[in-house]
């Protein structure tokens, strides 16, 4: 998994930011161009394209240029590795925390014998 690293970087990069997020959002829903992606955005075209790079670096968001129009899809499989690495660290202090709960229960039990 370590090298799976720099991807997760870039991806959680990608998406720290609102007006990327809102563009993931809006992809969510379906293949869309620049320009519908930037309408809800108060920002200018250049600085939408500046966020959808980021968002391409990430691997989160793959773009293609027919004629004038550059059309935006979602990469569902890459968000997926966010939701797995995600889970591990879920599962992980799931674990602990019954653990805890086991201990401190059977402390308890100690205590009141």
């Amino acid at each position: 998994m370590p090298n799976q690293q720099p991807s997760l970087d870039l991806m959680f990069q990608a998406l720290a930011d609102p007006a990327r997020r809102s563009m993931v959002e809006r992809l969510s829903r379906g293949p869309a161009s620049v320009s519908e992606l930037a309408r809800p955005l108060d920002m200018s075209l250049p600085a939408v394209m500046q966020h959808l790079a980021m968002l391409e670096a990430g691997g989160i968001v793959a773009s293609e240029k027919v004629g004038r129009v550059r059309t935006c899809r979602i990469n569902p499989d890459v968000l997926s590795l966010a939701e797995h690495w995600i889970n591990q660290r879920r599962t992980q202090w799931e674990q602990r925390l019954d653990r805890l709960g086991a201990f401190l229960a059977a402390e308890e039990d100690g205590e009141t014998k």
